[in-house]
């Protein structure tokens, strides 16, 4: 027997999954708020830099266990594009190689990103504790703990404008994925809010979401806790 749901619980989960956002999600980080007015100095935007790649390369890999553990064949078909956009195709571009030439572009050797010669044990663990999250929890709870993309475009708009203003240092041609983030976010946002308002509909169901998104905030968090503390090099270079 099918369970309706009503137009004021739907409202009602996507307040608290905002609430959430409006209280956690990292764009009131210290680190981030010092980013966005041009406070860092280069080797702490390099380091940034450096650690933040750790969790680009690991977005494909999470979003390939929340489909390895997706019974629908529907849900697949749209959700197996996220992982395009940051794998790229065989001569197709993808997040990951956008991300390696903003690393090139803030003079980050792109051989140092991908042998990780910088990546903190903090952020290897709060990261492979988001990847494990999204491997070992119901598939539902890892598409709900994906919705701090409802507030990417706001962090990426403002990370674009500090880039461009602040940091004149760093290459602009090299800051196309945010650019691109400002299309595939929003995308990427709607399509799963609307498969956790339609399929978590109890309050216990609900709540299992909320804390999901919760869980998530503390990963973006204690990455940038473990940059901001460092240890911080002259420069990494």
């Amino acid at each position: 027997m099918s369970v309706e749901v009503s137009p004021r619980a739907t409202d009602g989960l996507v307040g608290r999954l905002r609430g959430v956002l409006e209280r956690r999600y990292h764009h009131l980080h210290p680190f981030n708020q010092r980013m966005h007015r041009g406070e860092l100095s280069r080797a702490e935007l390099q380091l940034w830099v450096a650690n933040r790649f750790y969790y680009q390369i690991n977005i494909p890999v999470k979003d390939a266990l929340i489909l390895s553990r997706c019974p629908e064949r529907e849900v697949r078909q749209q959700w197996i594009q996220r992982i395009v956009d940051h794998d790229g195709r065989p001569g197709e571009e993808g997040g990951i190689e956008a991300w390696l030439r903003l690393g090139e572009a803030m003079g980050v050797k792109r051989q140092d990103l991908i042998e990780q010669r910088f990546l903190l044990p903090g952020v290897r663990f709060a990261v492979d504790a988001y990847v494990h999250f999204c491997g070992s929890r119901p598939w539902l709870e890892a598409v709900a703990a994906s919705l701090t993309e409802m507030f990417a475009p706001l962090i990426v708009k403002e990370r674009l404008a500090a880039m461009l203003s602040h940091y004149p240092w760093v290459d602009p041609a090299g800051l196309q994925y945010f650019r691109n983030r400002l299309t595939q976010a929003p995308r990427d946002a709607e399509y799963a809010l609307g498969l956790v308002t339609e399929r978590f509909r109890t309050p216990q169901e609900q709540a299992r979401a909320v804390a999901a998104l919760e869980f998530k905030c503390d990963v973006l968090w204690s990455l940038l806790d473990s940059v901001e503390r460092g240890p911080l090099p002259g420069t990494i270079v």
